[in-house]
């Protein structure tokens, strides 16, 4: 016959028991988490990455047909930079 101390010990047992392992699952479901948010996160980047290439391979495209333009552009874009810069530092 057990006493009511020891029912409650063995209780108590049980309960930590139990305690471990929701805190098993918990533990891996953030991990679980973390790598799928890992995981898209890299996919997002390498989008990002293949945009930005693209981009920059159109970017220079339209330099190497049209060079001219590209300059007058650069000029222009320079200029108005510059008078912005003298403007706010006054």
């Amino acid at each position: 016959m057990s006493t009511t101390s020891d029912r409650l010990g063995e209780q108590a047992k049980v309960v930590t028991k139990d305690l471990q392992q929701m805190g098993d699952i918990a533990r891996d479901a953030a991990r679980e988490k973390v790598e799928e948010l890992r995981e898209n996160a890299s996919g997002y980047y390498q989008q990002s990455q293949e945009k930005v290439q693209g981009v920059v391979s159109s970017f220079e495209q339209s330099i190497v047909q049209q060079p001219l333009k590209s300059v007058l552009i650069a000029v222009g874009v320079g200029l108005v930079l510059g008078r912005l810069w003298t403007w706010m530092s006054r």
